[in-house]
Formats: structure tokens, sequence, C-alpha cells
């Protein structure tokens, strides 16, 4: 007989249940009484009055099974709580078959230990039938998995315990888990789900060797360095090393097998999942006027995608470049459709270092929160057009920050850069000018003016990553300016989801530093994504060492030496005590400075910027033919 498509199959667990409540009434009597035969139980005066006592015990057990949701449980996954839930549910009939009894005079005869005997009969066969799937399931799984991928599973916690129990319902993995290992020493030798833990991560070499293992699983949030050495002592072995996401992610899926991923590079670099106050922030962005400048880079697009979340009333997109602007603007008019969001987007083309572009803007909205992500950030293509760096890090950050003072803007964030700390560059010190420029703003104004240094971006445009991932395209070879060379690096979500964060909490004036972990050579970097695309370092793909780049660091810092940090209330976001300028001062020299952008003399760049941002050291500045062009000329004037 086939069951009718909507009925659920374990409803045939009623029937069942039933023969299940009227067998334990019987075999407590036949317990009690010490006979199989029902004629010689004193309990009962004859046949009928026991037929009677049956029915009314079967009926109420079975109107309790069902009142009680017995039967929302699935049976291939009983656990702890069904078994709690059959213990309650015998309870409670149990009760009521007393309170029955007790109002129709029919307990007058019948032991008490019967009514116990059978309440205990009744638990051990409901739990017996609903275990015993399971049970049947565990052990077909062991000689099924025989035949499946010997796994090794890096963590003995909560997500591998998870995962093992999916894997015994789920035959389409074809994977057979081995054991585990994991530094917490109150787990060693111990076993979950019948699993030992085999050791410590120190031992994978040994237990890959020892295990057979032909698979490991990383079931355990783990720092970048230690997804790293795994990682790379499974690919010198060639066993394939795989990933779960977060937890947080794995609780909204039924089907944690199919969670399972290759290691990306997020891995590798351990950045944690971000952790935003989101209450705070929807409060500060819903239903406000929110303006984005230089919307279409990777920042920028980023933090538009985020703020739309938060169901702002108005979003514009200011942005110099026409088709990333087409492309952010479409992105966002989509989603606003997919997600039924009434936030309007008003996509404008213009350029921070026009002074009209940006006042239209300001007219035209009653704008209460600014994001100033424009900026060049290219070191090498800034050394070439140092004054571009000029016009457009210090007086377009300057004329958006003015006109943001003039519009009586609630709050105005900047996004800096770790190049900003005793730099060695022009992007790096016209970034450290605008911060001080803002810093000193905040003190003048109502407008609450905050800045967020952080270090690189994982494949934002232009990054090393993408040049990377090209190269290995084309077959090679990767340049690497430098052996030693390391670099923070955070995802562009985290990124923007922290800026977003720190401009909600700032006060006026901060300059927050983000968190960036762990440093990261560019050499492992490279090796990684060689790796990535199936291939071998050093072999099928050449590192070439091209020497550093004028304006280059071997590393990054985040803080100068005379900036002091504090902690905030979120564990990814500090603040640094930045010296403050004298005002007009600061304006005296910025003004020599665009005079001298608009000359495009080096010499006279360096020099005053030197004198704004006393640490700047240019390191190998570029030499331009128009440079030596205006070093002959000065010559030739001298001669004269």
């Amino acid at each position: 007989m086939k069951l009718p498509s909507r009925m659920p199959r374990r409803l045939l667990l009623i029937p069942l249940d039933l023969m299940i409540a009227a067998s334990s009434i019987y075999l407590a009597n036949a317990l009690r009484f010490d006979s199989l035969i029902p004629q010689s139980w004193p309990t009962y005066p004859g046949a009928a009055e026991a037929l009677n006592v049956l029915a009314l015990v079967v009926a109420t057990r079975g109107v309790c099974f069902v009142l009680m949701g017995l039967y929302r449980s699935l049976w291939a996954y009983a656990s702890i709580p069904d078994l709690l839930l059959i213990l309650k549910t015998t309870a409670v009939s149990s009760l009521c078959i007393l309170a029955i009894l007790l109002f129709y005079n029919r307990l007058e005869g019948i032991p008490r230990t019967v009514l116990i005997l059978d309440s205990v009969l009744v638990f051990l066969l409901l739990g017996f039938r609903s275990f015993s799937w399971r049970l049947f399931r565990d052990i077909y799984f062991v000689r099924r998995a025989r035949g499946g991928r010997r796994t090794l599973l890096i963590g003995a916690g909560v997500t591998a315990n998870r995962l093992v129990t999916d894997l015994r319902t789920n035959e389409s993995l074809q994977i057979m888990p081995i054991g585990y290992l994991d530094d917490d020493p109150a787990k060693g030798g111990a076993h979950l789900q019948g699993l030992p833990v085999l050791g410590k991560i120190e031992d994978l070499d040994h237990v890959l060797t020892e295990k057979r293992i032909a698979e490991v699983i990383i079931s355990a949030k783990l720092p970048g360095s230690v997804i790293r050495h795994i990682y790379r002592t499974c690919e010198t072995r060639h066993i394939p090393c795989k990933t779960l996401p977060p937890l947080s992610e794995l609780l909204a899926r039924p089907d944690i097998g199919k969670s399972i991923r290759n290691v990306s590079l997020e891995d590798l670099l351990g950045r944690d999942v971000v952790r935003l106050e989101t209450e705070g922030i929807r409060k500060a962005i819903e239903n406000k006027v929110v303006l984005i400048t230089g919307a279409g880079g990777s920042i920028g697009s980023e933090v538009c995608r985020q703020i739309l979340t938060y169901s702002p009333g108005v979003i514009v997109l200011f942005e110099n470049a026409e088709t990333p602007l087409y492309e952010i603007d479409y992105e966002l008019r989509k989603l606003c459709l997919e997600n039924n969001l009434r936030t309007h987007i008003d996509a404008v083309i213009g350029d921070v270092r026009n002074v009209e572009d940006l006042a239209q803007v300001f007219r035209q909205n009653e704008i209460n929160t600014v994001f100033h992500c424009a900026a060049y950030k290219h070191v090498p293509m800034m050394e070439l057009h140092p004054e571009e760096a000029v016009k457009n890090n210090v007086l377009g950050t300057i004329n958006v920050a003015n006109a943001a003072r003039d519009a009586g803007v609630e709050r105005f964030v900047m996004i800096s850069t770790d190049k900003a700390v005793n730099p060695v560059n022009v992007m790096g010190a016209t970034k450290r000018i605008a911060e001080i420029y803002i810093q000193n703003l905040a003190r003048v104004t109502d407008t609450r003016y905050i800045t967020v240094r952080f270090g690189n971006v994982l494949g934002s445009n232009g990054s090393v990553i993408p040049l990377f991932q090209k190269q290995i395209e084309a077959g090679g070879p990767v340049t690497v300016t430098h052996p030693d060379i390391i670099r923070y690096f955070m995802t562009i979500k985290e990124a923007a989801g922290l800026v977003i964060q720190a401009g909600v909490m700032g006060q006026g004036g901060e300059i927050f530093l983000l968190d960036m972990g762990e440093p990261v050579k560019i050499k492992d970097l490279a090796e990684d994504l060689i790796r990535f695309a199936g291939l071998v370092p050093h072999q099928d793909i050449q590192i070439h060492y091209i020497g550093l780049r004028p304006g280059e660091k071997l590393y990054e810092e985040l803080l100068l030496a005379e900036e002091g940090i504090e902690p905030t209330r979120h564990e990814k976001i500090h603040i640094a005590n930045s010296r403050i300028s004298h005002l007009p001062t600061l304006l005296e020299k910025v003004h020599e400075l665009e005079e001298a952008a608009r000359r495009g003399s080096r010499p006279d760049m360096d020099a005053i910027m030197s004198s704004i941002v006393p640490e700047y050291r240019p390191v190998s500045p570029m030499i331009r033919p128009a440079d030596r062009a205006q070093e002959k000329e000065n010559a030739r004037s001298r001669k004269i």
C-alpha cells in the first residue's frame, strides 16, 4: 500500500506504539503476578474488566503520545532530546491513567507496582523503538564506510561531532572517519562518537603515515599559522586538505557534510568571523542619508553593500569612474528589488578634487553620514605621479571634509592605511596628512570626524593576489619583490564591516586601528596560490624576486612610535593616541603643497610633506622625465 504523498511516514509509528502500550500493561501484570495467563491475575474479576482496563490504558497513552508531539521527531535522527521527550510523555500519560482509574474507581485491587512497572516498560520499549534504527544505521555506517576515504578530523569538538553524525546518514560522501587530532590535553585518548583522539596537531605527520590517511578535514577554528602548517604538511604528501565553514554558518545548515570545502586563502590567513554590533549600527544608519565616496572601489563597494543591509533612506554613490559606478548602482538596485528594500540609490559621477561637484551633492541631499573611501592607493603609480596623490588624497579629502562640515553632517569616516605610519612613499605621506587634517577639523566642528586605519585587503582591485593569479594562469613566473617582505591582510568584508562599526562607535577625532592579525610573507602567499592552482611552486611555476619597488618597505606598521594605543569595547578595534597639529599652520603648509603639486616639483613636495609629517622618509624616489627637465631648468637658471 502506497502512503499518500503528504502523509508523514513517521505516523506509521502510532499503531506500533499502541501495541507497545498494550504489551506493556500485559507484561507489567505478568511480572507482578508471575504468570502469563490473565485468568490467574487476582486484580481483575473477569476478562471483560481486564479488557476495559487495557483499552483505557492504550487509549490514554495513544492520545498523550499524539498531543505531546512524540511523532514530530525523525526516527533516523533520534537523540537525547528525543529520549527526554519519551520520558516526559510516559510520565504524563501514566499520571493521566492514574487519574482516570481513580475517577472511575477502577484502581481497587490493581497493585501500584503494576502501574510503576507499566510506566518503566513503556519508557524502555519506546526508547528501544526510537533508537533501534539509529543503532542499526550506525552499525551499517561502520561497515559501509570501510569502502570510503580514510579521513582524519582536526579538532574533536562540537563541529566534529555534528560532522560524524551527518556522515552516518549521508552515504554519498564516501568518507570513513578514522579519528581526531586535538591540542586540548583533556581530550587525549578520549573517544567521540566511538572514534579516538589520536594525538595533538603536532603529531599530524606521524598519524598520516601510520593510519594511511587519504583526506584531512579541519573541523575546528584554528589560527592561520596552524592551518598553514596542516595544509602544507598535507600538500607535501599529496593528501587533500579540506575544511568547514564557521559553526555559526553550520547551525543553519541541516546537512553539514555537504558544507565540506577546499581550504581557501582566507582560511590560511585565519581571519575570525567579525562580530558587529548590528543594532547599534542600525540605529545610526536606518532611514538616514549616507554618502560613500569612491563607491565603485573594492572597499567602497563593499561598504555600500553592507550599509544597504541596515536600511538607510538614501545611499549616494559618488565615483569618478563611470563603469564601476554603473556596476555598483546596478547591483544595489537589484538587491533592493530582491529584498523588497525601500532604500533610494542615487549614483553621482563626480570627483573629490572638484569642489563644485561636492557642493552640488551636499546641496541636493541632507546627508547624515559620509564614508570617504576615495583615494589613490597604488604606491609605485603615486611615486610616478606624486602631484596626483597630493591632489586626490590630500586636497580631495579636505574638499569632502569641508563640504561635510559646511553641510552640518553628523558623522564623517575616512579610510586610511598602514602606509601612513612612518611613510616612505608619497601615497603614505599624503594619507598621513589627510589623517592630521581630519583630526584637527574634529576639534573645531560639531561633525564627528573619524579615521579608520588598516592594512592590505585580500583580493582588492589591483592588489598582489589578483596579480599573482594572472601570472599563474599565464604559466609564470610569479614576481615577488623580496623573499622577506611581509604584509598584514584582512578580507574585504571584514574591513568594510569594521569600518562601519568604528564609524558608529567614534565620538570624533579618533584614529581607529583595525586588528590585522598575523603578518604573512608574500613569498608564502605566492606559493599557496600556486598550490591552489594544482601546481608545484618552483617546479611548475617559478618565483622571481625583482627587488623592492620605489617607496616600498619590507614590512608595514599600524602605529607611530609616539602613538599609544587604547582598547575599545570591540576586540578588533583600537584607538591610536596621535598628536594634534596647529590647524592654521597646517592649512598654510597644505596651500604650499598644493602650489608645489601644480608645479609638479617632486623635491618641493617632499620637503613640504616632511615639514608636515616629520617621520616621512622617502626611500629611493623614482626619478621621472619631468623631474629631470625641472632639474635642468633650475640649473640653467642658476648659471644665468
